[in-house]
């Protein structure tokens, strides 16, 4: 059996003496803890202990380095630049003009204007226009500076020759009055005499001077200069209308086609039916400035 230890037995008096303290009722109230009228004043912080009068003296440094001055070392600095050299400015432009209004004309003989006196070749052509019996008048300058057009000593031609006469009268410069005249005189006449048994009486013209470009809207044409002439239609003495066209009966082609070749030369440009669609009712001849005195003919 196990041991089991023995304590002492309490005192019954003590038993209940502790019974009747936890039996006791509790008072009723408890009093009232009383706190002074104020709180008492702290007392003042106390003043660290003064430090002494005189500082701490440096350690002395060893001898021979009381007469030496070290100074900082200099920073490096970057190496000095070559100031650069301040670019001449350069000198000013001359003023602009201003641009001309008007278009500068690409063919020289739209700046052509009147002499005071004529010249002695337009004189020369005149007399060769009488002698060749063409009837004409003297007509005013043409000039148009925005198109480009100008005829200095202009005339209207109303006969190429001994009763020839051309409809309606054609204002035309005169070398180009008198290369007309000359070429009716020269192989109109001899082909409509060969070919048709007759003569012309008339010439049917379907422009003359205009003032305009070419249809095509590139260079100035040689209307423009009077140095063109486009002739529609021969009328011959016996009644007979020969018309420039495509497809001219066989006899009228035949004349058509001698004078047609037979222009290329004395004109420097001829064109007609098949050249294109603006020269197919008509024969154009022009005396327009070529390289080398070259023709264009079609």
């Amino acid at each position: 059996m196990a041991a089991f230890q023995f304590f002492p037995p309490v005192s019954f008096t003590w038993l209940i003496v502790i019974l009747g303290a936890l039996l006791l009722p509790a008072p009723t109230s408890a009093k009232t803890l009383k706190l002074p009228a104020s709180a008492p004043i702290p007392e003042m912080n106390q003043q660290p202990e003064s430090l002494p009068r005189e500082p701490p003296l440096p350690q002395k440094r060893p001898a021979g380095e009381d007469n030496l001055i070290r100074t900082p070392e200099a920073a490096p600095q970057p190496p000095e630049q070559p100031k650069a050299e301040r670019p001449e400015e350069p000198p000013p432009r001359p003023e602009a003009k201003p641009e001309s209004t008007k278009q500068k004309p690409s063919d020289p003989r739209a700046l052509e204007i009147p002499a005071a006196t004529m010249p002695a070749k337009e004189t020369a052509c005149r007399e060769h226009l009488k002698a060749l019996g063409v009837e004409f008048e003297e007509r005013k300058a043409e000039h148009d500076s925005k198109v480009g057009c100008s005829i200095p000593y202009p005339i209207l031609v109303e006969t190429l020759g001994a009763s020839v006469e051309i409809k309606p009268a054609a204002e035309l410069n005169c070398l180009m009055a008198e290369t007309v005249a000359r070429f009716l005189v020269d192989i109109v006449q001899p082909a409509a005499k060969d070919e048709l048994d007759a003569e012309v009486k008339s010439v049917n013209q379907a422009s003359a001077y205009v003032c305009r470009p070419r249809h095509d809207g590139g260079k100035i044409s040689e209307h423009a200069f009077g140095n063109a002439l486009d002739i529609a239609a021969f009328n011959l003495t016996d009644g007979a209308r020969v018309e420039v066209s495509p497809v001219p009966p066989k006899k009228h082609g035949k004349f058509l086609d001698r004078v047609r070749k037979a222009a290329c030369g004395p004109f420097k440009t001829v064109l007609g039916p098949g050249a294109d669609s603006d020269h197919a009712q008509h024969f154009h001849l022009d005396l327009e400035p070529r390289r080398n005195g070259g023709t264009f003919c079609q």
